[in-house]
């Protein structure tokens, strides 16, 4: 705990300089109430806080009842914690936002207090201290018992949400996800029907308990995906395998499936994460289905455009302008995932027949929630299935639209869409608005179950947040987090990894005493700590004035240094046999992309163009996420 109090004192006092102002008082605060409330006051209290201040900016004026942990300086509008840094942002009498407030002092009060917002526990397995004094108190029993309440509670609001929403809101539901996604749709309803989808299986965990490579030889089969996704065409490599498969299939009717596995993953220390972990039939068909989504996504400029899935950028982009203009409002919503029922599903794929059964087939309908038993689903699916992330936007995209034409107060068409596609952007449950329709849209998500994180949305102010990036009026605001508590001894990999990564992050963002007072803690546990390029594969520190080295390697002439690499090793996991050729060939069938420019000359491209799957030469030996992460020191590239 010393350290972190340490590193904050340090990143208090180099951001005082930068602002004028003294932090003194600041820094025995924290330390004085971090020895008495522990871990709790740096990851919670001062998170609080924080979120405190982004709502100040973004509603212009200060409501100190916001931040009840903290008391009020005397005779102004401000609290006394901080008030250094928020004397440079609000008048300090009446706690109205100046019209040119200091941006320096916006990002300090941001890194100060939201630094140990996304914190891991110690140690995630056991029990943790978050009071100071030598007294402990049992956390983690009583944080997974009230999320499991949560999952449950959002469960019945999406069920009482589909009780009460009027069948007019459901007809224009249909009729602009029609217009929006048609197109879409159409396409591969075609692939399913000409059985063109590829399914893969993933690294992660499934309800099964499977390995990763034991994936590829499951022979249980969901009754329910026999029609869409057969098991003759998609458990063996051909049908010379068939005679074999049929001798072992256990195909399963509805009401002995496996249900999805309610777990919870660490989050932040004030709540977690809970995602659903599927079965491995499921992952597998849902894959395929996901796969054909985004190759017809990445057809549609204007889709692809309003839509986002693997890039985040424009997303950041329109958060600047929006922080530049005010025209733009970013949203958040909360249980973002968990809200989208399946009932909107069902009538996003209404005119698609083979599409919808295809999705519901592959659906899990139960789900096993720790303390509650096996229940029945009303959402579409929670974090963890592979269609969970497209189908969300896709609805969330189709309620803002209908938010945009009630506002207008006359239906859309295409042209329409087209005009807006550059001020509308969905990714996951980040949303971005025009701010003059972002009431209309923020009432219209509510009437389709969804909840809106009003401490996490903005459009007020020039403060706005998307996709972990935040702006005020066009400056890059954005901080840096710590993600682990500081190592003490090398042998703790993971925290090591961890400790390297945010040094450079804040010798990036110019906090140059924390990155000096982190290297000094980094040299005491590495015997060889670096300077490297961004892109070198050894841990060591970046610098601006470049990168060093020891010798040249006697083959290739290309400079080496002594460091440390990051090892992760796949467990063992042997395949051999159909599953093992099914594998294989299921790789070399995986979507090729166009190469970007710039590509290694030495990467596999084929003969149109495009680039090959890199391959794993022990993947059927190991495979599946590491479960272990160490460093081991050696020579290597400082590049």
């Amino acid at each position: 705990m010393k350290s972190l109090t340490s590193l904050w004192s340090i990143v208090a006092i180099d951001l005082a300089t930068r602002c004028c102002t003294s932090a003194t008082r600041d820094i025995k605060t924290v330390v004085c109430r971090t020895e008495h409330e522990g871990l709790s006051f740096l990851a919670i209290t001062l998170a609080d806080f924080g979120k405190a201040t982004q709502k100040w900016l973004d509603q212009v004026f200060v409501v100190p009842s916001d931040a009840p942990s903290f008391k009020r300086k005397p005779h102004t509008g401000l609290p006394a914690f901080l008030s250094g840094f928020l004397g440079r942002m609000f008048d300090p009498g009446s706690g109205v936002l100046l019209e040119e407030p200091c941006i320096e002092a916006i990002f300090a009060v941001r890194q100060l207090s939201l630094m140990f917002s996304k914190i891991a526990l110690p140690d995630t397995d056991s029990d943790v201290s978050l009071t100071g004094g030598g007294h402990r108190k049992v956390v983690s029993a009583s944080r997974e018992r009230r999320a499991m309440r949560e999952f449950l509670e959002c469960e019945n609001d999406v069920k009482a949400s589909d009780a009460r929403l009027d069948p007019l809101f459901r007809e224009d539901f249909v009729r602009m996800s029609e217009m929006l996604f048609g197109d879409l749709f159409a396409k591969v309803d075609r692939d399913i029907h000409w059985g063109r989808l590829i399914p893969k299986h993933g690294p992660g965990a499934v309800a099964d308990k499977l390995s990763s490579n034991a994936k590829c030889s499951q022979l249980t089969w969901p009754a329910r995906l026999q029609r869409c996704f057969p098991a003759e065409e998609y458990l063996v490599p051909n049908r010379h395998f068939r005679p074999d498969l049929e001798l072992g299939l256990d195909v399963v009717e509805p009401g002995a499936e496996r249900p999805v596995r309610v777990v919870t993953v660490p989050k932040t220390l004030k709540a977690p994460r809970v995602i659903a972990i599927e079965p491995a039939a499921m992952q597998y068909a849902q894959q395929a289905i996901l796969g054909g989504l985004l190759d017809a996504l990445k057809e549609d400029d204007i889709l692809s455009r309003i839509i986002g899935i693997d890039d985040q950028d424009p997303n950041r982009e329109l958060a600047r302008l929006g922080s530049l203009s005010g025209d733009l409002a970013t949203l958040d919503l909360s249980e973002a995932s968990d809200r989208v029922s399946n009932q909107h599903v069902i009538a996003l794929l209404e005119g698609y027949p083979q599409l919808l059964e295809a999705v519901q087939s592959c659906r899990s309908r139960k789900a096993d929630v720790p303390g509650h038993g096996v229940i029945r689903l009303a959402k579409f699916a929670s974090m963890g299935s592979a269609l969970c992330f497209p189908f969300e936007a896709m609805v969330f995209a189709t309620v803002i639209f209908l938010g945009i034409e009630r506002e207008l107060g006359t239906p859309l068409c295409r042209d329409d869409v087209v005009s807006l596609s550059r001020r509308v952007r969905v990714f996951g449950d980040d949303l971005i608005v025009p701010r003059d329709h972002v009431l209309s849209v923020v009432d219209e998500l509510s009437v389709f179950g969804h909840k809106v994180n009003v401490s996490k949305s903005y459009w007020t102010g020039r403060f706005r947040e998307s996709c972990g990036k935040e702006y005020y009026d066009g400056h890059d605001v954005s901080i840096v987090k710590v993600r682990q508590v500081i190592p003490s001894r090398r042998s703790d990999a993971s925290g090591v990894i961890a400790t390297v990564e945010l040094r450079n992050l804040f010798y990036l963002a110019g906090i140059w005493s924390a990155a000096r007072w982190l290297d000094e803690q980094l040299e005491g546990m590495l015997r060889h700590y670096p300077t490297v390029a961004k892109s070198s594969p050894l841990l060591g520190r970046i610098s601006f004035l470049g990168w060093e080295f020891r010798k040249l390697d006697p083959n290739t002439h290309s400079p080496l240094i002594k460091g440390y690499r990051v090892r992760a090793k796949p467990p063992p996991d042997h395949l051999e046999g159909a599953g093992a050729l099914l594998k294989c060939l299921l790789s070399m069938s995986q979507r090729r992309v166009t190469p970007p420019m710039g590509l290694d000359i030495n990467a596999e491209v084929d003969p149109l163009g495009h680039l090959m799957p890199s391959v794993d030469e022990e993947h059927l030996e190991r495979s599946g996420r590491p479960k272990r992460v160490d460093i081991k020191l050696g020579w290597g590239s400082p590049v």
